[in-house]
């Protein structure tokens, strides 16, 4: 009733609100491990899985090697 009311035309079952709510968690910036946790998966790689899904916080996330005071010459 709630998907409906929500204009889902999907079925929703108790395992997609689950990667839904590990998946939110991830995007909001909450430690892998701790989603592990409330996951109750024995093993990281389990939710690694949802790393897949959530790929804008990842993309967006600067390198260590960014603030670096390099400059890159061309050869020659």
């Amino acid at each position: 009733m709630a998907a409906r009311e929500a204009g889902l035309d999907k079925p929703v079952t108790v395992h997609i609100l689950r990667h839904s709510f590990a998946t939110r968690l991830l995007e909001a910036g909450t430690d892998i491990r701790i989603i592990q946790v409330l996951l109750r998966h024995g093993r990281l790689a389990t939710t690694a899985i949802y790393t897949r899904v959530a790929t804008n916080p990842i993309a967006g996330t600067p390198s260590p090697l960014d603030g670096l005071p390099i400059e890159v010459m061309p050869p020659g």
